[in-house]
């Protein structure tokens, strides 16, 4: 896959929950083999899938959440692994 639009809407793969997991202290994602446990990035960029936003809208809320610039290709490249190992999907 090589880039992703940034007016793609990227959303929760079918299957999957996303939640906050105490005994982990962490975001997870859930589905019916297991678990994921997410880092904290991970975890900000996926809370943000919700197959409304685009991946600019998404980029720009961390930005402005994070106080920084430049976020674009990190988001971009974690979109892309998280649709490879389908955690997300794209909605139009």
């Amino acid at each position: 896959m090589d880039t992703i639009a940034a007016t793609a809407k990227p959303a929760i793969g079918r299957g999957l929950r996303l939640q906050w997991e105490p005994a982990q202290s962490a975001h997870v994602l859930l589905y019916p083999e297991g678990m994921i446990k997410l880092n904290g990035s991970a975890a900000e960029i996926m809370k943000r899938c919700d197959g409304e936003r685009t991946v600019s809208e998404i980029t720009a809320d961390l930005e402005r959440t994070f106080g920084t610039s430049g976020l674009g290709a990190d988001v971009e490249s974690f979109i892309r692994l998280a649709l490879e190992k389908k955690w997300l999907e794209i909605h139009s």
